[in-house]
């Protein structure tokens, strides 16, 4: 018998909002996002973004993504892939609780084979449509990706303050191909 010991991550917390997330889009909705212990998904967190974005200070993402890199660096390498990062959110302290969860499922041959028919459209799927399974080297980059992207950075106190570049101000400043007008970055 194996037996598994894991912390709970949400232990004494009172969390409004849980994603559970994998990096990924297909098929990664929760449309039923009513009531207390909704788990959302990849879709639910985009879907939210320009309303309820998860802001994060500088040090904090940096944190975030060297602990991620490292994670899923040590994951690839034991051909660990579908694992997912639960992210709860505390709005009453401003905190967030991170885990990488179900990390048990390796590559085998039988997900390599999965991949080459879905991949393939042999069973009447999508031809080239990007595969819900992958490798564990691209499952890495694609997570990697979009945890950097669901994660928005704002400045902290400890942040070094930015410096204007010597030029003008326009130097700055992007052309807004809609109006003509400069808009600031």
């Amino acid at each position: 018998m194996d037996v598994l010991v894991m912390e709970n991550l949400l232990f004494r917390r009172k969390i409004t909002r849980l994603y559970d997330l994998k990096g990924s889009t297909r098929s990664r909705y929760n449309p039923d996002t009513s009531g207390s212990n909704k788990v959302l998904l990849d879709q639910n967190l985009i879907e939210a973004m320009p309303t309820s974005p998860i802001f994060v200070g500088s040090q904090s993402k940096r944190l975030l993504e060297r602990a991620v890199w490292n994670d899923t660096s040590f994951l690839a390498l034991v051909d660990v892939m579908d694992y997912s990062l639960l992210v709860g959110v505390d709005e009453e302290k401003h905190e967030l609780v991170l885990g990488i969860i179900d990390f048990m499922r390796q590559y085998t041959w039988d997900k390599h084979l999965e991949t080459w028919v879905k991949t393939s459209g042999i069973l009447g799927g999508p031809k080239n449509a990007p595969p819900t399974v992958i490798s564990p080297q691209q499952y890495k980059k694609r997570f990697r990706k979009a945890m950097t992207a669901y994660f928005l950075m704002v400045p902290d106190q400890w942040s070094p303050p930015t410096t204007v570049p010597s030029g003008s101000q326009t130097d700055l400043c992007e052309e807004n191909t809609h109006s003509g007008n400069p808009v600031e970055l």
